[in-house]
């Protein structure tokens, strides 16, 4: 590209571009705001302003920096493109003027290097050092226009792009070098440069879908590594080549639309994307349908928007009915769309047309014709078929049915089955045949929605449906059901009451008359006649029965038909029984009770009468004549007139039970009257009023043979628990005896002790020798009684082998079992010492017991008094003689 500021190389200076035509490459396409090159112009002042202009301001602007760029988008044609840059002093009004030519870049083919365009230099612009002449001038920053270099380049590779230069590399040695992504960072190496000649050079192709420009710093150093220039930017623009394919976002686009829609209705949009550049015309696509798919009844149903990709209708016919689906091949293709350099893809647009109801539902017959037996409900007596060309199970399908005629009494419905779209003719009320053998009705069919507009099609079908009614045998009824009627109480026995009889509906068939029985009769009071059913009375009707409820008797009867299948009907009699005068009051309560003075005495009574008014009350009350101690003991008075007290006549009357006979006449005509006797039982009783004594319990229902036998339970059952006392006394007793008596298993004198074990000899058997210790030692006389134990008995209280025993047992008990055991041991010759085992058998050492040796010491035997072996019975005589009898 044009370096980016002319160098000076010697004192002389002269104001204006360096030369009249400036030539340039540029790519073929041209974006608006693009820079595209950098004219040179030398200002020897630099406090001039200098202004840039174009001839061709429309399609060039220059700016202040004097870089150019262009204004809008554009193709540059083959030929060279040329316009003028002006530059104008503002203050002088001086004006120079460059002439440009901008050359579309050629394309790459692999030409020799010599085929290339030059290479053009960048200068690093420099400062005149202060000695070398009073002429200076500052730096300042230019703006170095970008080098454009095409993506996917051929090469030979590493290619030159420009080289870098100084002014000063002729007066010093010079080192050059770039820094920047793509150099010296990642991606490190596709750019290098020559330190020596600064020649920068790029070492692959490119990929602008990768990264679309670099930004790379250039530097010159001296030999020892001193920065000698201000490092300058520079900007690497990768020039898009078409190398991408269009790609579809969905390989199937899938859209909509509805039947009868009018052209210019949106259906759908499709969207592709190029990798290359969007604002170059490797990026800009353009659509177009290539095929559709069916093709009636138009081959061109749609059409695309060739830059948005918007699907419409372009002609009318769109009938689902006839064409569900439309397949749409659609192509994109870029630069902008030219079929001879563009790169295309194609994809599938899949365009479903949705159901309008344009078909009404239609009857596939103009009469349908059913059958239905009478006073059947709910049953199904009639299908009707309906098509509808819409799509199924939508509510431009659905059918709906109503009835336009035929049917005033509304006997029938008609309900839509969901599956079939078939309409239920239904009987919903009961047809009698004697009175409608046919029907005719008149049925329409219409959609759930309405037909769409613009339909010229009736909106709905009509139909006739012709229904026979089958005549059934049905069942007789009575007339009237239930039968009431009016008849006294008190009827005799086969009387004739009344006639019930039914009717049989079915006048057209021929059957013989009905047979009548009897199906409940609660009190057995009535029969029918068979034939010609009359009722007539098996028994007296009695008002007051348990089965008469509110004067009320029912009774059923049935009547029955020989038909197929035989049928029969049921039919209530009702009787109200009237009431006459056939039962007499009686008294209530039947037992009372009052004290023996006269106050207080008052017993309230009731009369009952199982008859009503005005059969009942008021009720009169009086006592008899006879016997004669009624009327002197008592009095009645009426209260009202089903109520009356009894009370004393006399100030006392002995305890006891009294019946007192009561006269009760009812107000019926004629009257009727009885006697009924009131057990009045009188008693003692307190300053309440209450009984007292013990007829009490007579009176309030328990007889002498009850009071006797609570007694005798409550003798037998103090007998029992004194028995068990004295049992459990008895049995107490045998214990503590048995605990006194020592079982011979466990005497002492019987245990067999072995002294065949080696070990530590006698001292192992751990006794417990204070037992053989005299029992006055041991034990204190004060809790025996002296006289009653012998010396020589074994100890009482308890011992570590032996169950322990009470320490106090009952005086009495103990002297009689101790006074026993010494007669039994003193009459019995063969029997040892008690304690003999014991003292024998302990041949240790630290005996609490004196040594036996003692028997044959004279010293020792003499100072011991030995007369108290005489107590001991005739076992120890021997022993007596020989220590208590003296010298002997």
């Amino acid at each position: 590209q044009a370096p980016i500021k002319a160098t000076c190389e010697d004192m002389s200076c002269k104001t204006g571009f360096p030369e009249d035509v400036h030539s340039a490459v540029v790519s073929r396409s041209v974006h608006g705001g693009q820079p595209l090159l950098n004219v040179r112009f030398r200002s020897c002042d630099e406090n001039k302003k200098i202004h840039f202009g174009s001839s061709e301001p429309e399609d060039f602007r220059v700016g202040e920096d004097g870089v150019v760029y262009a204004e809008r988008s554009f193709q540059l044609s083959a030929e060279p493109t040329e316009f003028v840059v002006s530059a104008q002093d503002k203050e002088t009004q001086e004006e120079w003027q460059m002439r440009v030519k901008l050359t579309p870049e050629p394309t790459f083919t692999g030409a020799s290097e010599k085929d290339q365009k030059k290479i053009e230099d960048i200068v690093f612009p420099w400062q005149q050092s202060k000695q070398s002449s009073p002429l200076k001038r500052q730096k300042r920053d230019w703006v170095i226009p970008p080098i454009n270099l095409p993506e996917n380049s051929r090469g030979p590779f590493p290619q030159e792009l420009v080289r870098i230069r100084s002014d000063r590399d002729k007066s010093l040695s010079l080192r050059y070098s770039v820094t920047g992504p793509g150099a010296d960072q990642p991606p490190t190496g596709i750019f290098i440069i020559n330190p020596i000649s600064g020649q920068l050079s790029v070492t692959k192709p490119l990929d602008r879908e990768q990264i679309a420009s670099f930004h790379l710093r250039a530097h010159a150093v001296d030999v020892n590594g001193n920065q000698v220039e201000n490092p300058i930017d520079i900007v690497i623009n990768v020039i898009d080549m078409n190398d991408n394919r269009p790609e579809f976002l969905h390989q199937v686009w899938n859209g909509t639309v509805p039947e009868g829609s009018k052209p210019g209705t949106y259906v759908m949009t499709v969207t592709a994307i190029d990798a290359d550049d969007p604002n170059t015309q490797n990026g800009m696509l353009r659509y177009r349908i290539l095929s559709q798919a069916p093709s009636s009844p138009s081959p061109n149903m749609f059409t695309i928007n060739n830059e948005t990709g918007d699907i419409i209708t372009v002609a009318a016919g769109l009938d689902r009915e006839k064409v569900q689906q439309y397949t749409l091949i659609i192509q994109a293709t870029d630069m902008e769309g030219n079929p001879t350099y563009g790169l295309s893809n194609t994809a599938t647009a899949v365009i479903t047309v949705t159901d309008v109801n344009d078909n009404p539902p239609e009857f596939t017959a103009m009469t349908f014709y059913g059958e239905v037996p009478e006073n059947r409900v709910d049953v199904i007596v009639a299908n009707l078929t309906v098509t509808d060309k819409d799509q199924p199970h939508t509510p431009a399908w659905n059918a709906m049915y109503r009835m336009t005629g035929g049917d005033p009494t509304g006997r029938f419905t008609i309900l839509t089955d969901p599956n079939s779209n078939d309409g239920l003719v239904t009987v919903v009320k009961p047809i009698d045949f004697e009175t409608n053998r046919m029907f005719v009705l008149t049925v329409a069919a219409e959609n759930q929605v309405p037909l769409a507009k613009g339909i010229q099609h009736p909106p709905q079908s009509t139909a006739t449906v012709s229904i026979t009614v089958i005549d059934v045998n049905e069942s007789p009824y009575f007339v009237p059901n239930p039968k009431l009627i009016r008849q006294e109480e008190g009827l005799l026995a086969g009387s004739m009451l009344t006639t019930f009889t039914a009717q049989d509906p079915d006048r057209y068939m021929q059957q013989t008359s009905l047979r009548y029985s009897k199906l409940s009769d609660p009190a057995n009071w009535l029969k029918i006649d068979p034939v010609n059913g009359q009722i007539t009375t098996t028994a007296v009707l009695d008002r007051e029965s348990i089965y008469v409820q509110n004067n009320m008797y029912n009774a059923t009867f049935l009547a029955s038909d020989n038909g197929i299948p035989p049928m029969s009907g049921t039919g209530t009699l009702q009787i109200h029984l009237l009431d006459i005068n056939d039962n007499a009051p009686q008294v209530n309560p039947k037992e009372a009770t009052t004290c023996e003075t006269l106050q207080p005495n008052a017993i309230n009574i009731t009369a009952v009468d199982p008859d009503i008014d005005p059969n009942a009350g008021p009720f009169a009350f009086e006592l008899p004549d006879t016997p004669a101690g009624i009327k002197r003991n008592w009095t009645i008075v009426r209260i009202s007139g089903d109520h009356a007290q009894l009370s004393l006549r006399i100030r006392f009357l002995e305890a006891g039970i009294y019946d007192v006979p009561i006269v009760i006449t009812d107000s019926g005509n004629p009257h009727a009257s009885s006697t009924s006797v009131l057990k009045v039982k009188v008693c003692q009783c307190d300053i309440n009023g209450d009984c007292t004594d013990v007829d009490r319990i007579v009176g309030t229902g328990l007889g002498t043979g009850a009071i006797i036998a609570i007694l005798l339970c409550i003798i037998i059952l103090l007998i029992l628990v004194l028995m068990f006392v004295v049992w459990m006394k008895r049995r107490d007793k045998e214990r503590q005896a048995k605990q006194l008596l020592i079982d011979p298993e466990d005497d002492v004198r019987d245990n067999i002790l072995k002294y065949d074990e080696e070990g530590g000899g006698e001292e192992d058997q751990d006794y417990d020798l204070s037992q053989l210790q005299q029992p006055d030692t041991v034990e204190p006389d004060a809790i025996k009684p002296v006289g009653i134990r012998r010396l020589d008995e074994r100890p009482i209280h308890a011992e570590p082998q032996y169950p322990v025993r009470s320490a106090a047992p009952h005086p009495g008990d103990i002297g009689d079992f101790i006074n026993e055991g010494l007669k039994a041991a003193d009459n019995d010759p063969t029997a040892p010492p008690y304690d003999s085992l014991l003292v024998f058998d302990y041949e240790g050492s630290g005996s609490t017991a004196g040594s036996l040796s003692s028997l044959n010491s004279s010293s020792s035997g003499g100072e011991q008094d030995y007369d108290y072996l005489n107590d001991w019975g005739p076992r120890f005589k021997k022993l007596a003689d020989m220590y208590g009898g003296g010298d002997d």
